[in-house]
């Protein structure tokens, strides 16, 4: 795990009240994050992320993901140290958001 998934691992997701793994395989491609319950990836890009090439590979990786209806966000790695607490309401709010349209 790169620095910053450690830290959205150890200093939130690891103890949410609803279930995320790390690093999971979903149709051959590996996710930093997966909620099962709420359907949620949570992808953390570094800057290489936004090049042109980059940006393709994980627009149709996010498309492919969606055929299992399965939400992607994607935060940059940045994010993670100029505004961690903000981020972590930001995948609350998702999380919940998907909770109450799967039920």
């Amino acid at each position: 795990m790169t620095k910053e998934e450690k830290h959205l691992w150890y200093d939130f997701l690891k103890d949410y009240p609803v279930r995320f793994i790390r690093q999971k395989i979903i149709d051959g491609y590996i996710v930093d994050f997966y909620c099962a319950k709420a359907k949620l990836v949570i992808e953390l890009d570094g800057s290489q992320h936004s090049e042109e090439e980059h940006a393709q590979k994980d627009s149709l990786r996010d498309t492919e993901l969606s055929k299992y209806d399965i939400r992607v966000i994607r935060i940059p790695n940045y994010k993670i140290w100029d505004s961690f607490n903000s981020v972590c309401r930001h995948i609350d709010y998702i999380v919940h958001q998907s909770l109450s349209q799967l039920s």
